[in-house]
């Protein structure tokens, strides 16, 4: 307490001093913060990152944290600064976290094509153009790792934007974790999985398997292929001696499937976004825009489809309601997602530019309720900014 009550002493902004209140009070106040905020008061004085770094504070914070997911957006100007914008579902306001000077520790000229690939707790993933190199970030304890090239050779960053990445963080605390994707390699779909415990990548082919025989759980989907009538997907299980799977889903018949019908019209009408072995479909309807004196496309229906644990078929799930609909519904030119499911939730969240003007779209859909939630986003003031990156995470923790 000493520490605190010198280091506020000099300060003439605030006598009294933030560190005088009593700890208790002090916990309190830090535990209605979102763990951006608590990560950067460590930096405020000795005593708060004394309290933060206790290990009964940390337990506390990461489990009341534990539920929360993050939406990250990677926004960057041209040869200037390098922010991630991220958002909680537990808050109601976006936070920025640079990453600049822990890129800088890896890319070798300044405003280098960098770009977010995924992430998963503390760990982001960012891909080299230039360098044709990946490399992890963690945002908590700011180590950067350059990740060696994969057994497919150095690649850039067109060829690293795909939905069936996955990274998955290993024990709580260890910093290390797993890198997973699949590509075809002479027509075989190839799994290749990094380890930064080892530092080592690995390579196995996936295998025809009757759906049937599929693990029930803790089974990871990996997109290969994604066609309009017919995906190429990838099951990995848990245990590591269980071969990659392959799946083949389809769209069924036509009235064994969406009520709606929508996804059997013209293709060029659709747009597709994939991950954990669920499709979003969203069609696209032309309207007149009196602003501007043309015609503009708008989002007109969205739905939800799964793999089915009986078939092994895509299988319709849900359309999102009309209120919903009336309310997200706005032009646009051009527009990319991102999807994830998790404990029974599908999110999705769309993004589209129209006009030079950012809009991004939550949507989340319980399957057990089912219930439908759009989380309204404030403005992450993209405008003159370019995308970069977008990507779901399970959130921040101290360790």
């Amino acid at each position: 307490m000493d520490e605190c009550q010198n280091s506020d002493t000099n300060n003439n902004n605030n006598p009294l001093g933030f560190c005088l209140l009593p700890s208790e009070l002090i916990q309190s106040i830090l535990f209605s913060l979102a763990l951006p905020e608590i990560i950067r008061m460590k930096l405020v004085n000795k005593f708060l990152a004394y309290v933060i770094s206790d290990q009964n504070f940390i337990r506390e914070c990461n489990l009341r944290s534990r539920f929360a997911t993050w939406l990250f957006v990677y926004k960057k100007r041209w040869r200037r600064d390098a922010i991630i914008h991220g958002f909680s579902d537990q808050s109601n306001r976006w936070f920025k976290i640079s990453v600049e000077d822990l890129i800088k520790q890896v890319v070798l000229y300044p405003g280098e094509d960098v770009y977010l690939l995924t992430a998963s707790g503390n760990v982001f993933l960012f891909a080299s153009n230039s360098q044709k190199a990946v490399f992890a970030v963690n945002l908590v304890t700011k180590a950067v790792k350059k990740i060696p090239p994969c057994p497919l050779g150095p690649r850039g960053t067109s060829s690293w934007r795909r939905s069936g990445m996955k990274l998955v963080p290993q024990a709580s605390g260890s910093g290390h974790f797993r890198f997973l994707f699949v590509e075809l390699v002479e027509n075989r779909p190839i799994l290749f999985e990094y380890d930064s415990e080892t530092d080592k990548w690995q390579s196995t082919e996936a295998r025809e398997v009757l759906h049937e025989n599929l693990p029930r759980n803790d089974c990871m989907f990996l997109n290969v292929v994604n066609g309009p009538y017919e995906s190429l997907l990838v099951a990995v299980g848990s245990e590591f001696n269980n071969s990659p799977m392959i799946l083949r889903p389809r769209l069924g018949n036509r009235g064994q499937q969406s009520s709606t019908a929508f996804s059997w019209v013209n293709i060029n009408d659709r747009k597709h976004v994939y991950g954990d072995g669920h499709m979003m479909i969203m069609r696209s309807r032309g309207v007149d825009d009196e602003n501007i004196n043309r015609r503009v496309k708008m989002v007109s229906s969205i739905e939800i489809w799964g793999i089915s644990i009986n078939s092994g078929n895509w299988e319709y799930v849900s359309n999102v309601p009309s209120d919903i609909m009336e309310q997200i519904g706005k032009p646009y030119g051009v527009m990319i997602g991102c999807l994830e499911a998790r404990n029974g939730i599908v999110r999705a969240v769309l993004m589209s530019n129209f006009e030079g003007s950012w809009n991004i779209i939550w949507l989340t859909y319980d399957k057990k309720s089912g219930l439908w939630t759009w989380v309204p986003l404030p403005d992450c003031k993209m405008m003159g900014s370019n995308l970069a990156g977008i990507t779901f995470s399970s959130g921040l923790s101290l360790t």
